[in-house]
């Protein structure tokens, strides 16, 4: 096993949800994903308190890119606008790899009630992010609730599509993930 090696946190994403796709997630230990990403175990705990912080990898990062583009939406820009914006800054660092990682990461997910409610906790996060930076654009906290909590379906619904689109390597994740929050803007106006 190499000493270091670039890339390691990936690499333990990966073989996470590959292992877990495969033989479950209560049947995977530490050692077994360290093993399938070529790094020790001390590595897999330099990047991971355990193994079920694995799915919300990157939820720092997601947040962080959804808030970026909300502050940096257009000052008139509706909350919708605004989370539109964000929705894009976040999609626009999604390539490739998530894509090829969305229907295992799926089907982990959905094989794993743990599992389940880690992924429960990032729509939380992912909410409370886009809510807090709506806020700071003096939307009031319902108006910015209800819009960070569609934000988080259309990056839900989004994210889904592009993954089922074979042509989604072509467009991204942004235009899969706008059209879901027109969508659901539409289907809102229609609510009376």
């Amino acid at each position: 096993m190499a000493r270091w090696e670039p890339g390691a946190r990936e690499r333990l994403v990966v073989a996470a949800v590959d292992l877990f796709t495969e033989q479950g997630y209560d049947a995977t230990t530490v050692a077994e994903i360290a093993e399938r990403a070529g790094v020790t175990k001390s590595t897999f705990f330099r990047h991971f308190p355990d193994k079920r912080e694995l799915l919300v990898a990157g939820q720092e990062t997601l947040s962080r890119l959804l808030s970026e583009g909300i502050a940096k939406a257009p000052a008139n820009a509706s909350p919708l606008e605004a989370v539109a914006a964000g929705l894009a800054r976040a999609s626009s660092e999604m390539g490739p790899q998530n894509r090829a990682l969305g229907p295992r990461l799926k089907a982990a997910v959905a094989a794993s009630v743990e599992l389940q409610e880690r992924d429960a906790l990032k729509s939380v996060g992912m909410a409370a992010a886009m809510s807090a930076a709506l806020s700071e654009r003096g939307v009031p906290a319902a108006t910015a609730h209800l819009a960070s909590e569609m934000g988080v379906l259309a990056f839900k619904q989004g994210y889904q599509r592009w993954s089922d689109d074979p042509r989604g390597d072509e467009q991204g994740l942004a235009p899969h993930v706008l059209r879901v929050l027109d969508d659901l803007r539409a289907a809102a106006s229609g609510l009376g």
